[in-house]
């Protein structure tokens, strides 16, 4: 799977991202410059899921709530701040996130890893696309 990544800085457990999802056989595509300021790594990932460029994104800064958002200003993307393995599979099987953010703060290696694998690992479950389908195109509010 081919995977944008983006950070706003450098740590070990950026580092270990990398290195997890090449070792994993996943593509990953660096795109946006570590220490860039976070809301062109969150735009930059989104970018290249919704443009196809990318299968997925993982995008973090050190909250991760900045990166989620400017991720999910971007049309057809759907990030996802996650800080465990089943709030990540959740959002894959039952809203068809499409990038995965979380916060450099707390997260560590090994929940990075956690959050990785079960997000990459989920598909999204069939009944759930009306409702997906409903948040891509909500009706109009009045």
């Amino acid at each position: 799977m081919r995977i944008a990544f983006g950070t706003d800085e450098r740590t070990a457990v950026t580092d270990a991202v990398e290195a997890w999802l090449a070792e994993h056989g996943h593509d990953v595509v660096v795109v946006a410059p570590r220490g860039g300021p976070w809301p062109d790594v969150g735009a930059a990932v989104g970018n290249a899921v919704a443009s196809g460029e990318a299968d997925r994104g993982v995008v973090c800064c050190w909250t991760g709530t900045g990166v989620s958002i400017a991720a999910n200003k971007v049309p057809g993307v759907r990030a996802a701040l996650c800080t465990d393995r089943g709030t990540a599979e959740g959002a894959r099987r039952w809203n068809d996130a499409n990038v995965l953010a979380f916060g450099l703060r707390l997260t560590t290696e090994a929940v990075a890893v956690e959050l990785l694998d079960g997000f990459l690992a989920t598909d999204v479950d069939p009944d759930e696309r009306a409702l997906i389908q409903h948040v891509e195109a909500p009706p109009n509010a009045s």
